[in-house]
């Protein structure tokens, strides 16, 4: 358990069952500094005591097939519950944090953002109407656009505090928030999603066709397609902005082409998207003569009873040996300076793969549903635009569905991922425990 000294912990002030940390400074437009807001703490423990429960992929499209107006209102009044509940862990783990690390700006401004997420939620009464659900819809909405600044200003703040807590502490402190994060949009776009359908002229209340989407889970995730369309993508962004007449390393694709899943497909662009930018852009840095094309990108799709797993192979030099320790870190290794610069040029991250093109309504998105809070910045970033990010929050997504994410490097000559994919389904999310909240 992190030891912190006495004097870098927030004393908390109690006033008639309130709470409150001492004043410091925040970051605001006008520059000026305010204490922060006196806060009910018995509200958070009530909602802290709560139990969080996880659910599977199985149990949502399951839920979501058959849908009326009964199921509809029972998923409401289960996120109406379970979001206050999930944040309320989260504003106690940051609570436990030493007062010198709260204080971040960065940081302040994720807490606040959580508290108020917090507040507008908990208050929300049971859920008895279609009508009330649109509303309820309109703060969920609203709660996922205000919260897209958090993940660069969480990865900003634990950069910034690099110097004051062990880096270990901090690197599962993001984890843990970064898969709560990633737990609280699922049921939250979920929701929204199987509201969309609801209202729907075209939708009737039957067992919904294997191939479509249920909310956001696409039951039949066919992997050679979905590799195909993120690395033309990928290929087409690395090309942009590699000079003129560049040369791209073809991807070729074999092995058990016809495997399907069901799977968030956000969830798994996003991870085939970074595992395929990297060996793009290893390969075209290593191989610039012109006279030669690059050696391809060789992802083997392997499928058993109960996984899919699927091997991306490059060979573009593998990885340095002085990164190598810090691969899955967060907030260390020898670039971490430079990443922090390269973060305030990406003001907010939904960190998923169709946030990318949302500006550019005419252009074709990358994938077949599109979301106002879905993932992209992230990977629409300029290829030189290194956050450092993108391998650990490709293991969290992956982890997240009781998958894996390995990679093994070969340096002088290339990298092997392994992207394991529960295939049934039937696997709670991987939400961290009550202990593990209790030890940071």
């Amino acid at each position: 358990m992190l030891q912190v000294p006495r004097f870098l912990r927030p004393r908390a002030l109690h006033v008639n069952g309130c709470t409150a940390f001492p004043p410091c400074r925040r970051a605001s437009s006008r520059g000026g500094s305010s204490p922060p807001p006196w806060r009910p703490a018995s509200t958070l423990d009530d909602w802290v005591d709560r139990p969080i429960r996880p659910i599977s992929l199985r149990q949502l499209f399951f839920f979501g097939r058959t849908l009326t107006e009964s199921r509809l209102l029972s998923s409401a009044n289960y996120v109406r519950m379970e979001l206050p509940t999930r944040i309320a862990h989260r504003l106690r783990e940051m609570q436990r944090l030493p007062y010198v690390v709260v204080t971040n700006p960065h940081l302040s401004l994720v807490y606040e953002l959580y508290y108020k997420s917090f507040e507008n939620f908990r208050r929300m009464p049971v859920i008895r109407t279609v009508e009330e659900n649109e509303n309820f819809c309109k703060v969920i909405g609203e709660s996922l656009r205000e919260h897209m600044a958090v993940i660069p200003n969480l990865v900003m703040g634990v950069l910034e505090c690099q110097e004051l807590v062990s880096a270990d502490t901090m690197d599962k402190f993001v984890q843990a928030m970064l898969r709560a994060r990633i737990s609280r949009r699922v049921i939250a776009e979920q929701h929204l999603a199987l509201t969309e359908t609801f209202n729907s002229p075209w939708h009737v209340p039957q067992p919904s066709s294997e191939n479509e989407f249920v909310g956001e889970v696409l039951l039949r995730c066919n992997a050679k397609e979905i590799i195909e369309r993120v690395g033309k993508f990928t290929q087409d962004i690395c090309k942009s902005s590699a000079g003129a007449d560049p040369m791209v390393p073809e991807i070729k694709i074999q092995g058990h082409i016809n495997a399907t899943f069901p799977y968030v497909l956000s969830h798994l662009e996003y991870i085939i998207g970074e595992l395929l930018r990297n060996s793009v852009q290893a390969v075209m840095e290593r191989y610039k003569d012109p006279s030669q094309p690059p050696p391809p990108i060789e992802v083997l799709i392997c499928e058993t009873p109960q996984h899919v797993v699927i091997r991306i192979s490059d060979q573009g030099g593998g990885i340095p040996r002085d990164i190598m320790p810090f691969l899955w870190s967060f907030n260390k290794g020898p670039r971490s300076a430079s990443r922090l610069e390269n973060f305030r040029d990406v003001p907010t991250l939904a960190a998923t793969m169709q946030e990318v093109r949302q500006l550019e309504a005419a252009e074709e998105k990358p994938s077949g549903k599109i979301r106002d809070s879905s993932l992209s910045t992230l990977a629409s970033r300029a290829p030189d635009l290194r956050l450092g990010m993108g391998l650990p929050m490709s293991r969290v997504y992956a982890e997240y569905w009781a998958g894996g994410l390995e990679l093994h490097s070969l340096e002088g000559y290339g990298v092997d991922a392994f992207l394991q994919i529960s295939k049934l389904g039937n696997q709670n999310e991987q939400l961290t425990s009550r202990a593990s909240i209790d030890a940071v």
